[in-house]
């Protein structure tokens, strides 16, 4: 397990990694970093919510379709559920919201 200001380091090069590659690739989305939470809203107002668990040392993703949460492994986030890459479920959920393919790669 890593430390806690590691894992905050990381976390927070993640959100500003996701922020930048929606900014670069011109997808219709508002984000907006507050704490330990990444709001990210699409046009219609559909949020999806990265969220920062620090206790847990865990990601956490709430989308309309469900909410996930990952834990940091041989430097993959993966669902704790399915085994799913974060990136992969982040991807998926950013473009039901937006109606158009969303590739943010793994940082």
């Amino acid at each position: 397990m890593m430390t806690e200001s590691d894992f905050i380091r990381r976390t927070e090069a993640l959100f500003t990694h996701i922020e930048d590659q929606i900014d670069e690739n011109g997808w219709d989305f508002d984000c907006q970093s507050t704490g330990n939470v990444l709001t990210i809203e699409a046009s219609d107002g559909t949020q999806i919510i990265v969220n920062r668990h620090t206790p847990n040392q865990e990601l956490w993703i709430a989308a309309k379709s469900g909410g996930y949460h990952f834990a940091e492994k041989d430097g993959k986030w993966l669902a704790t559920r399915d085994g799913s890459e974060f990136f992969a479920v982040l991807n998926e959920v950013l473009s039901a919201a937006s109606g158009e393919a969303v590739a943010i790669a793994a940082l």
